[in-house]
């Protein structure tokens, strides 16, 4: 016989048990326990309930699909998942976590979701499946509210949204990330960088991934190095035709409901990135990121290391360093076509003044690439100290020239040049004319993460382009800038080997006729103050500290 004492309720509620009540099993009971001990299908399959639209409260019979998803799971440490809208899929992670935190004692488990509200909507279903279970079947309950559950073996469950904090300082055995495509790409990647020495502390640590794509995110990323066999992960990929009853007919009506990109995105599980987007949405599909050979903590990604005698530009944009934008930069092969990028830096907490440490040795192994430094903001300042204390020499220049607005130079012999370039309207737009000619053509390639990310983000703006609402364009940034500088004729010398020698010599004559007896040198500015106005119409002038200003 089954003792239930009554009287001996969590907080008055009659399906649940409080801890410290002996319950005596029967012979059968005793069976059942250690079938559903041993095996969670068998468990989910015949105790766990459930409530539906349409039926109500039921139990939970899992589909195929659904079985071999609670069978993945319970077989591997690590698991990623790439499902289709109303699969049940967060259904079936729940009741395998009720599984796990029933029969395996002082267990910490995590659910974790885009936001609070979701992650306490989860805790509740599996509350409610707990509460359907038979007694006898049932752990004491030490803790029950909103966001934690707490039983009699130790076994804990904490419901949180997806945060860099969410599990810090407490060591989970098993954590649940839903839906984790939608959450903020800068807190994704701020959570498994810390998160992650919590999970790689245990040797048994379990973590699943579940969730319906949404762009080129780390979901993406972490989707596509688990199918590649570059992690741990264990990829499982659900169609949306495995779902009973749904057909071809079931699809035109969704589509009809909706619409065939929509349908796409949530049904076919498509990496869809913004409309608008400055890359065509075809050649974008078709970028595939590579894992960097070397990778420092401050944010260096290294893809190909220097070649000797090859030449690079290194293309930088410098933030203030206030955890909101990046400092980043890019190092282009130049050698040959189509150019490559060979390296990558990004990083949001570096103080600016800090930066030229970072630019000038990795400037140097790259057989002293040619820097071009945006200066629009503080990054003038950077370009100054790269040039004038760290004597760097191959610094790209501009000169003004006009009607031609800004040009490039070696800042040798030209008049009214500053190291640098000012990222102005015109050299926005020729850049990011230039730089989707050159993807999309195959004239570049891109191998990095951050910036096929940011691409697929980097979206029409009016007349122009720019991040959308809540991602970054910095690395973007730096290669609209190389693209610019492309299109210059000193480039084109640059790269031509002949033309090379001969600009250099021309250069060196250049700076042995500005030298006159006395030993003064001219500093190309001319005896005269007078402003240059450009073909946008912005003022370019000479002050009398010798600072080079501009105006608005």
């Amino acid at each position: 016989m089954t003792k239930r004492i009554t009287n001996e309720n969590y907080l008055g509620n009659p399906n649940l048990k409080c801890i410290g009540v002996e319950q005596e099993f029967t012979k059968e009971q005793v069976e059942e326990y250690v079938k559903c001990s041993n095996d969670p299908l068998y468990f989910i399959n015949n105790y766990v309930k459930i409530v539906t639209l349409d039926e109500g409260l039921q139990n939970f019979k899992p589909w195929d699909f659904q079985k071999n998803l609670l069978q993945t799971i319970h077989d591997n440490r690590f698991v990623i998942c790439k499902f289709p809208r109303q699969t049940g899929k967060s259904t079936c992670v729940i009741s395998y976590l009720l599984h796990y935190a029933l029969f395996t004692p002082d267990v910490r488990v995590g659910i974790l979701a885009n936001k609070q509200a979701t992650a306490r909507e989860l805790l509740h279903r599996l509350k409610l499946a707990y509460e359907n279970l038979p007694m006898w079947l049932q752990q004491g309950v030490e803790e029950w509210n909103k966001s934690t559950i707490e039983l009699e073996n130790g076994s804990k469950i904490i419901a949180s949204a997806t945060s860099s904090s969410a599990v810090r300082g407490g060591s989970f055995n098993m954590i649940f990330l839903d839906e984790f495509a939608y959450v903020p790409h800068g807190v994704a990647e701020e959570f498994f960088s810390s998160v992650y020495p919590t999970i790689s502390s245990g040797k048994k640590t379990k973590v699943l991934i579940v969730s319906t794509p949404k762009g080129l995110n780390m979901f993406y990323k972490m989707w596509v190095d688990a199918t590649k066999g570059r992690s741990s992960y264990v990829p499982v990929e659900v169609h949306w035709s495995a779902v009973p009853g749904r057909d071809e007919v079931w699809r035109q009506e969704t589509i009809n409901n909706t619409s065939e990109e929509q349908f796409q995105v949530e049904f076919g599980c498509d990496f869809v990135g913004s409309v608008n987007t400055l890359i065509s949405a075809d050649k974008l599909h078709t970028l595939p990121f590579q894992t960097p050979i070397q990778k420092s903590e401050e944010g260096l990604k290294v893809y190909q290391q220097s070649i000797p005698n090859h030449e690079y530009v290194m293309s930088v944009d410098v933030s203030r360093g206030k955890g909101i934008d990046y400092h980043a930069f890019s190092v282009i092969d130049i050698s040959q076509m189509p150019y490559k990028v060979v390296a990558t830096f990004r990083n949001n907490t570096m103080a600016p003044m800090l930066l030229p440490n970072i630019l000038e040795p990795i400037a140097k192994k790259y057989n002293d690439a040619y820097v071009a430094v945006e200066i629009n903001d503080i990054g003038g300042q950077v370009a100054d100290i790269m040039h004038q204390e760290m004597e760097y020499e191959n610094m790209l220049h501009t000169s003004m020239g006009g009607t031609k607005g800004q040009t490039i130079s070696s800042g040798m012999g030209a008049k009214k040049s500053r190291v640098g370039v000012r990222t102005t309207k015109a050299v926005k737009r020729i850049g990011c004319s230039v730089l989707k000619s050159m993807v999309e053509e195959n004239k570049l390639i891109l191998e990095d993460y951050d910036i096929i990310s940011e691409l697929n983000t980097f979206v029409s703006s009016g007349t122009s382009f720019q991040a959308e609402k809540g991602h970054h364009d910095d690395m973007v940034m730096t290669l609209v800038v190389f693209a610019w500088i492309t299109s210059q004729k000193y480039f084109q010398d640059l790269t031509d080997t002949d033309i090379r020698t001969a600009l250099y010599e021309e250069q060196m004559k250049e700076v042995e006729e500005q030298l006159i007896p006395f030993g003064i040198i001219d500093d190309g500015l001319g005896g005269a103050n007078e402003p240059e106005i450009d073909s946008e119409g912005n003022v370019w002038h000479n002050a009398d500290d010798d600072e080079f200003k501009f105006e608005w």
